[in-house]
């Protein structure tokens, strides 16, 4: 990189949609550290970190935008709105989620707003919070012995349920990732056990995922509901099902 960052010069008017990766400042790519530091003004959700944020200019606006279960700060609506504002004052601006704005981070349907709008705009892939939390717990997300197939999936609640396909997510030889999990994890592990997946498959729940203060707990699909609770993990926090969990006895590089 032959300019500093901080010295290069981003095209105004137009919103770049970037991923922050899953919370460790060095797992962002050169890209979305190049635009973080020379953005006019940036739109921050709740999982992007400080040592992230740190990387902007001084001068530069930095807007709230976080979600957090049962707590959003702006309704996607205003989101887009504010998005549309901030690059019709002719601004550069960076929308920044954390993991990768493509993988359940309504990236798709900002996007879908600027390109309405005739707003200018360019996307930034990040490290998704499933790749990153798995290598940091120590193991992979597939394994020709172990899982041939990886699903991701969303374990938010609608109307007090999961609207999900659980014969297919019951599956064996294939890993199960949820994001959002945390507060169906009771119906998440009764749905997969009524539907064939063994007790004792492996789990892994992993919050603040590649930071200095991650947790991790590793249990089993018949108990980890209440060893959840017994841990006292909260949200966010990533939930994985499958054998490869099991190579984390082996693997476990983190502290």
């Amino acid at each position: 990189m032959k300019e500093n960052c901080h010295e290069t010069p981003l095209t105004p008017g137009k919103v770049w949609l970037v991923g922050a990766g899953p919370g460790d400042p060095e797992l962002l790519t050169l890209k979305a550290a190049r635009l973080i530091a020379a953005a006019d003004a940036i739109v921050h959700d709740h999982l992007v970190g400080e040592g992230v944020l740190a990387l902007a200019r001084p001068d530069a606006r930095l807007i709230y935008a976080g979600k957090q279960a049962s707590r959003h700060t702006l309704p996607q609506e205003e989101i887009n709105a504010l998005l549309l504002k901030l690059a019709r004052e002719n601004l550069a601006v960076v929308r920044l989620k954390g993991g990768d704005p493509f993988i359940f981070g309504r990236g798709g349907e900002e996007l879908e707003a600027l390109a309405t709008a005739g707003v200018a705009f360019e996307v930034v892939p990040g490290v998704t919070a499933a790749s990153g939390c798995a290598a940091y717990a120590g193991f992979p997300l597939t394994h020709r012995d172990h899982a041939r197939m990886l699903t991701f999936v969303t374990g938010h609640l609608r109307r007090g349920g999961l609207d999900l396909d659980w014969p297919a997510l019951a599956r064996p030889r294939q890993t199960v990732v949820f994001y959002m999990g945390v507060g169906a994890a009771d119906e998440i592990g009764r749905q997969l056990l009524a539907h064939g997946r063994a007790g004792a498959t492996p789990v892994a729940v992993v919050r603040q995922g590649t930071l200095d203060g991650q947790t991790t707990l590793f249990t089993t699909l018949a108990e980890f509901p209440a060893r959840l609770r017994t841990a006292g993990i909260e949200p966010p926090a990533l939930i994985v099902v499958g054998e490869v969990v099991r190579l984390h006895e082996r693997l476990r590089w983190f502290p």
